[in-house]
């Protein structure tokens, strides 16, 4: 795991000094919506609205170097992950570097074995850490929230019109994420919703956000649940070429699923994220960035400077999302020190 964290990091140098380079990169068309239904570990504000900060703070002095656990290259965890920690290192003395990992639970098993200090986490695999539940066989409590970044769907990818609904999905190949996977789980529970078992009724392919676009690219599946922020790279490549179809949830089926797992919420992807013919009702979790126990409050304290007082220059959709409401409304795991300084400051209070 040290290996191919140190190699994940020395690509990661190289992606980041581009990233500089060209301004963070193309910013992707289209943005979802907000959640309409809360959840208990990440619970959103009604009628909330992508803002910039008032300005009057200031960086703290003393910042040290951190390593930032994303995701997938193909995936809004890495993407989105580079432009924040590109913008920590210009405005404060806090260097980050994002580099690409497994996912969430990677990024939490990375993070207690102290070869990560900060990651982003699925709000449900956080909780299910924390807890000691489902993906974890014991509680893990050495990290803390820093904040509620963006909602990302549970988007199920198609190229075959004729698959309209989650029921359609029976006797298909689909893939299902890494095995063990936040995104696993994630089909685990709407498949259940629907009365599907994911290892009885569908043929399960267990595969990374890129693999899957080549392979429904070639055929070899019919569909793919992808648990990212619309839109999703992969997914956008992929809708470059051909024509995209994402499968909705019916509110019977999400109502069902949210009363049997409350980390979910509704929402719903525009039809400009990927060109589809109608915008398309699923369900979300939150992204939510954590951190070590032992990081010290300067560096989350500036790593939150450098994102919310720069909304407005971060160069990713992603950024339109971000709230300083819903970054502080994380219930399921306590906040750590220097993001509970931060949001003093600008006003909240946050435990």
């Amino acid at each position: 795991m040290k290996k191919k964290l140190a190699l994940a990091l020395s690509f990661a140098m190289v992606m980041t000094m581009a990233l500089t380079a060209c301004g963070g990169g193309n910013k992707p068309s289209g943005s979802a919506s907000k959640p309409e239904a809360s959840n208990p570990a990440v619970s959103t504000p009604a009628g909330s609205v992508s803002q910039q900060p008032s300005g009057g703070l200031s960086a703290k002095d003393g910042g040290t170097s951190l390593t930032f656990t994303t995701g997938g290259d193909q995936g809004t965890y890495y993407g989105f992950g580079g432009v924040l920690g590109g913008k920590v290192g210009e405005t404060t003395s806090t260097t980050v570097t994002a580099v690409p990992s497994g996912g969430s639970k990677a990024n939490i098993e990375n993070m207690d074995l102290g070869d990560a200090q900060l990651g982003f986490v699925q709000s449900d695999v956080m909780a299910y850490a924390y807890n000691g539940e489902r993906l974890f066989d014991t509680k893990i409590d050495s990290f803390s929230t820093v904040a509620a970044l963006y909602m990302e769907q549970v988007q199920i990818v198609t190229l075959n019109p004729d698959i309209k609904t989650v029921a359609d999905l029976k006797g298909k190949s689909v893939s299902v994420g890494d095995q063990g996977s936040g995104v696993y789980f994630n089909a685990v529970d709407v498949l259940a919703a629907y009365d599907l078992d994911v290892e009885k009724d569908i043929k399960p392919q267990y595969l990374s956000f890129g693999d899957s676009a080549e392979n429904l690219q070639d055929g070899k599946i019919d569909a793919a649940f992808v648990v990212a922020g619309a839109p999703t790279t992969a997914v956008t490549t992929l809708a470059a070429s051909r024509d995209v179809y994402l499968v909705s949830l019916d509110d019977e089926h999400i109502e069902k699923l949210i009363a049997a797992s409350p980390y979910y919420s509704k929402n719903v992807i525009s039809k400009d994220a990927y060109g589809t013919p109608e915008d398309v009702t699923t369900v979300a979790v939150g992204a939510v960035v954590i951190a070590r126990n032992d990081v010290s409050d300067a560096d989350v304290y500036n790593f939150l400077y450098g994102v919310f007082e720069n909304i407005g220059t971060l160069g990713h959709d992603k950024a339109k999302e971000l709230d300083l409401e819903f970054a502080s409304s994380v219930t399921a795991v306590p906040y750590h020190s220097g993001a509970v300084a931060y949001f003093a400051d600008k006003g909240i209070t946050v435990q």
